[in-house]
């Protein structure tokens, strides 16, 4: 069986039930093989140690809030048993937590699956790998999946049968995972802020967008004494009848933030389906997520060490670069995909340059303190640290966003390529646009860069053109500093990508 083309970065992603012409392409086989596939790649890897300890390997399996959860995780929990392997069934959890289970000691699991299409809509599911050293890169999840094509070897059957060896098949055991999560984060806010109910007197709104990120309303807001009133779409339903339960979607965003300001909260915290992201609103309404969140947490950082370098994706704004080198920081723009940046952080490390922080625009963000686990749990429970704090001074810790630069205008754009080869094609499209760009008074490319190609125009305005990591897709990011510029960038822009026929540019013309 070949799943290649179900692998979307470092996770495997696809389609349960039909929708709109979508087919299935998800189903209880290729669970199965992707379950002997894993069961295959973590036996090469941890099969040694696990014969020295005295012991199977051990693997956790959990899933958020989808239809099909439950049922792929029994899939799963059965084909690894049947291979000899441990397995815990951590039932509904969050995907940060099922890495931590190679961490917990009353786990100390080998691997972990987390079964998640994070905010896909709720026709999609997916798989996520971790082992003792954090999450799959996709080169070890395609070679995990030729590994599902190997056949058991016939001479060792021959042998088991010949000396009457029976089959010893792995052991299950039910774990509460997300209860074992949410007291780890409490005693982590309790050790940070020294008191038992750091949160008495505060009240802090939940949205888990009927995702699997619920339970943080009673196990964490309420158990550190706060008051969770007002919190929404806490029950699991895979369905997410509400709002799409992705932190960066407007509708979303607007939701919490309705909540917050009808409630008169002191915070919101808003999560997607799977717990890795999450987004913020203060007292006044103020969104916190994008660049603002970026910002917050620099200022977080860099009061503790300053100096220290952030890592970010490519489509950050000229804004949050200055913010960032007022508050005595190095921001280091990377590219887009949450695993790109937190490589880059930790290669920075290891070359000795402290990088505490490596996140997205999108929300993932992972910390150096936090295994470089991409964990949205961790990040509230950081900034909650931050709201307790800065009550007992009197002060609003969300204030320092205020230094924040905001542009005049931005917009973001998607061309579609129309070519069978498609990275190939846009590529071209990239080359010739580092030529063009000198042709353009006023235009420079700006260094150092990762991505695409990312353009200072007139000094205060920028642009960047990328391709899509995954999607057969250019996308046209534009920040300016004054009103009108965005439309004088369409504009020659617009005429260097219509001698491009493969590129569907009718959007720019909007």
């Amino acid at each position: 069986m070949d799943l290649k083309h179900l692998v979307s970065g470092t996770d495997i992603r696809g389609i349960v039930s039909e929708f709109e012409g979508k087919k299935v392409n998800l189903t209880k086989n290729e669970v199965e093989f992707i379950g002997k596939a894993f069961g295959n790649w973590i036996t090469k890897k941890y099969g040694r140690k696990s014969e020295l300890e005295n012991r199977k390997i051990k693997v956790s399996i959990g899933y958020d809030a989808r239809h099909t959860g439950p049922e792929f995780s029994k899939i799963l929990r059965n084909v690894l048993k049947n291979m000899e392997i441990d397995v815990y069934d951590c039932q509904m959890s969050i995907t940060p937590s099922l890495f931590m289970t190679t961490i917990f000691e009353n786990y100390k699991a080998d691997g972990a699956i987390m079964i998640t299409a994070s905010h896909l809509p709720s026709y999609y599911n997916g798989l996520k790998f971790f082992t003792t050293e954090g999450g799959l890169e996709k080169t070890d999840v395609l070679e995990m999946l030729e590994m599902g094509n190997e056949k058991s070897c016939q001479c060792e059957a021959n042998l088991k049968e010949a000396l009457e060896i029976g089959e010893k098949k792995g052991r299950s055991s039910t774990k509460k995972l997300a209860e074992d999560y949410a007291e780890y984060t409490c005693e982590f806010i309790r050790k940070e802020t020294g008191e038992e109910k750091p949160l008495k007197d505060l009240k802090i709104v939940i949205d888990a967008g009927n995702g699997a990120a619920g339970f943080f309303a009673d196990k964490v807001i309420r158990e550190l004494g706060g008051n969770p009133e007002g919190s929404q779409f806490l029950n699991p339903d895979g369905d997410f009848p509400n709002h799409i339960p992705n932190p960066e979607a407007k509708e979303a965003i607007e939701s919490v933030k309705k909540a917050v300001l009808d409630n008169n909260a002191d915070f919101g915290i808003i999560f997607d389906a799977d717990g890795d992201r999450s987004a913020f609103i203060d007292n006044m309404g103020r969104e916190i997520n994008r660049n603002n969140l970026i910002a917050l947490l620099s200022d977080i950082l860099l009061k503790q060490t300053p100096g220290a370098t952030i890592v970010t994706d490519s489509v950050t704004s000229a804004g949050l670069k200055k913010f960032i080198e007022n508050h005595g920081g190095k921001h280091h723009r990377f590219k887009r995909g949450y695993k790109n940046v937190i490589n880059e952080a930790k290669r920075l490390n290891n070359e000795g340059i402290y990088t505490p922080l490596a996140i997205e625009t999108s929300g993932h963000a992972a910390f150096m303190n936090n295994y470089f686990l991409d964990d949205g749990a961790y990040m509230a429970a950081l900034l909650l640290i931050q709201l307790v704090k800065s009550k007992k001074e009197g002060v609003n810790f969300t204030d320092i966003l205020n230094e924040v630069e905001e542009p005049a205008e931005e917009k973001e754009l998607r061309f579609t390529i129309k070519a069978e080869d498609f990275r190939n094609e846009g590529n071209k499209v990239l080359e010739a646009l580092n030529g063009y760009v000198a042709s353009v008074k006023g235009w420079e490319i700006e260094s150092p860069n990762y991505e695409g190609v990312r353009v200072i125009c007139d000094g205060d305005s920028w642009f960047l053109l990328r391709l899509s990591l995954h999607e057969p897709l250019l996308c046209l990011n534009i920040e300016t500093g004054e009103k009108g510029k965005v439309k004088e960038i369409q504009e020659k822009l617009y005429e260097f990508l219509k001698s491009f026929d493969k590129i569907d540019i009718t959007s720019i013309k909007k």
